[in-house]
């Protein structure tokens, strides 16, 4: 993996260059008649997606399979196999992949009513080596988009498949021959599952209305917009990039994403009003993931969610609404308990851009408040989006230097077909482990095993759906990540009791949350790549700025009125109290109370900010009592003080 780089001649705190191996898979720069071709091609696709779904709807399969095969021939111009490999054009192995990748889709067409009937139980050859070549042609896509990670655990998957007699326990099963393996998951029942439905009729969708967003310069005015309310206050850049987060994060549903693209701009801010390299990282990498739980969007998991659960998706980005605002308000909580302990300060008025003509642009928000009003208003979630792009150009025509023309559609045509890869990639990936699970039934015994190890304690098998959830998350992207975990996990839960959104959510979130989990943080390194930081110390201070969310999904596991699942009169005081409670959950962790405190009085503030974010009146009254408490012993008794030139 090549190292980051730096511009020799700029400062000492000059932003570090990705390598595209690291964060984006291992991108090809395409030149000649090849770049003109496959960027038509990319536009083509994203175009494809809005006609299908939105004038001429398709059988359904062969949706599913023209979306896979488009998006592996794209990804097999577009990425390299190797970061030796050659860079500037398509070598003969790959046109072999994407021949592959239209010769699977082609027979899909033209035994489309045999393979239906035949369901991968009573496959033919043709189906079977239909599927044999489809399945590898799927996992080397995953794997130059995604990373190794994923396509070690589909292999694993594949080969429990057939080594299931020789399996103890609860992982015995009778054993497949590899016709029927490889036929069943090249059907609606794998490769064209669930997974692969999600990505096909939303995800591009959703990406292509960032896209529209993007080049009409929605994304700057949202960064431009927190800097100029925020930049000039205590610790002003953090403060703006958590408020960026919020923003920015309503149009992309990738935490390294947001890192990459807004880092460069935000760390450098970040360390000139004096944060050190690993908060500044740590800043940047928490409020960038906490964008995938933000809605409307929610990166691409929430729309698989609502594929699985068939809970619309209007309810579930409602659902998300309260867990976000707890998020981001402990974020900027510990932005300002930081500075305050280290005396920072914020960036100069005559620096930051104009809060006056920023407001007169207000109109940029239109295309997000089109779609949530749609969603809300009951309309199905691709024609929200499909109106939603529309906004976008409309409102774009304001502003004569950035309005999207014809020039600027192509633009984000072909943006959206690029940025949808990756997702494309993992969705049909994770569709191969789903058809697995399927296969051999190890998701209802697996769910058995989590009664069993449960017993009659629901938090411990929670607990454990935490554990099993992060580890799935390392290396991963959320949208597989949560896949994985909602075939395997979610099935367990709810024979316990627990409610399908809150087990699905409570996934989901860890899902996001592994961005910043070691050993393997994604966001947070790429963060401590931009800011040439420790990459464990960022992590490290990440997860303490993300502790609200490893902590949130508990609550509304014991209320759902974290959820939104009740009456104004019920969430309100909740809500209320939470969000003291994450506030004083940052104070313990920062060690500020009015003045610096030691541990001996952050230990038992802790417990207070638990006490708070338990959604029940007994234990907010106890926690609001001890804080109090608390303070006035800070307050009365200097003692337990810690100086600031001591920290």
């Amino acid at each position: 993996m090549t190292a980051p780089t730096r511009d020799a001649a700029a400062g000492p705190d000059a932003p570090v260059a990705l390598p595209d191996e690291e964060f984006a898979g291992l991108r090809r720069t395409l030149g000649g008649l090849e770049k003109y071709a496959f960027v038509a091609l990319a536009g083509g696709f994203t175009l494809y997606h809005l006609i299908v779904l939105n004038l001429f709807p398709q059988e359904a399969l062969l949706f599913r399979a023209t979306h896979v095969a488009w998006g592996a021939v794209l990804g097999f111009a577009f990425y390299r196999p190797f970061a030796r490999s050659q860079a500037g054009r398509v070598p003969w192995y790959d046109w072999v992949l994407i021949a592959l990748a239209v010769l699977c889709c082609a027979y899909m067409y033209w035994e489309v009513e045999g393979l239906q009937f035949r369901a991968g139980a009573f496959p033919d050859p043709l189906d079977v080596w239909a599927g044999v070549i489809g399945t590898i042609v799927v996992v080397e896509f995953a794997r130059r988009t995604a990373g190794l990670a994923l396509p070690i655990i589909v292999g694993v998957f594949i080969l429990y498949a057939f080594v299931g007699p020789w399996m103890p326990g609860v992982l015995y099963h009778r054993g497949f021959d590899w016709p029927r393996v490889f036929a069943y998951l090249y059907s609606d029942l794998g490769i064209f599952g669930t997974t692969t439905e999600a990505s096909s009729n939303f995800i591009v969708l959703f990406v292509a209305f960032g896209a529209f967003l993007q080049v009409s310069k929605v994304g700057d005015y949202f960064n431009d917009l927190s800097l100029s309310a925020f930049g000039h206050l205590r610790g002003g850049p953090a403060k703006a990039t958590v408020a960026s987060g919020v923003l920015f994060g309503a149009i992309s549903g990738s935490s390294v994403a947001n890192v990459v693209a807004s880092g460069a701009i935000t760390i450098p801010m970040m360390r000139r009003v004096g944060y050190d390299r690993a908060t500044a990282g740590a800043v940047e990498a928490t409020s960038s993931t906490g964008g995938q739980i933000t809605p409307p969007v929610l990166g691409a998991g929430a729309f698989l969610m609502a594929e699985i659960t068939g809970i619309p998706y209007a309810e579930i980005a409602y659902a998300a609404i309260i867990p976000c605002v707890l998020f981001y308000i402990a974020c900027y909580a510990h932005v300002e308990l930081h500075a305050r302990l280290h005396g920072l300060s914020g960036l100069p008025r005559s620096e930051l851009p104009a809060l006056a003509g920023l407001l007169r642009k207000a109109y940029l928000f239109a295309p997000l408040i089109v779609m949530v009003w749609l969603l809300v208003s009951g309309y199905s979630a691709f024609r929200a989006g499909t109106l939603a792009i529309l906004s976008a150009i409309v409102v774009s025509w304001l502003d004569r230097q950035n309005a999207v023309g014809p020039q600027r559609t192509l633009e984000a045509l072909n943006m959206a077909a690029r940025d949808s890869l990756q997702l494309v990639a993992v969705c049909a990936a994770a569709g191969i482990i789903v058809g697995i699970i399927a296969l051999t039934g190890i998701g209802g015994r697996f769910a058995q095993l989590l009664l069993q190890l449960a017993g009659s304690n629901v938090l411990f098998a929670m607990i454990f759906t935490m554990v099993v959830a992060l580890i799935l998350g390392m290396g991963m992207p959320t949208t597989a990540a949560y896949a994985i975990g909602a075939a395997v996990l979610a099935p367990g839960l709810q024979r316990l009791g627990v409610a399908p959104l809150v087990a699905h959510m409570f996934i989901f979130y860890y899902a996001v949350v592994s961005s910043i989990t070691p050993p393997v943080a994604l966001a947070s390194f790429a963060a401590a790549a931009i800011a040439r930081a420790d990459p464990w110390k960022t992590t490290f201070v990440s997860m303490k700025m993300g502790l609200a969310v490893f902590i949130v999904p508990f609550m509304f596991f014991y209320s759902t009125l974290l959820l939104g699942q009740g009456t104004v009169w019920q969430i309100a005081p909740v809500l209320a109290t939470a969000s003291i409670g994450v506030v004083l959950l940052a104070c313990a962790t920062e060690g500020w109370f009015g003045r610096p405190i030691g541990w001996a009085l952050r230990l038992p503030l802790g417990a207070a900010a638990l006490c708070l974010i338990v959604p029940e009146s007994i234990s907010d009254a106890v926690g609001l009592a001890a804080a109090i408490a608390i303070f006035a012993v800070a307050r009365a008794y200097p003692g337990f003080a810690v100086p600031a030139r001591a920290r």
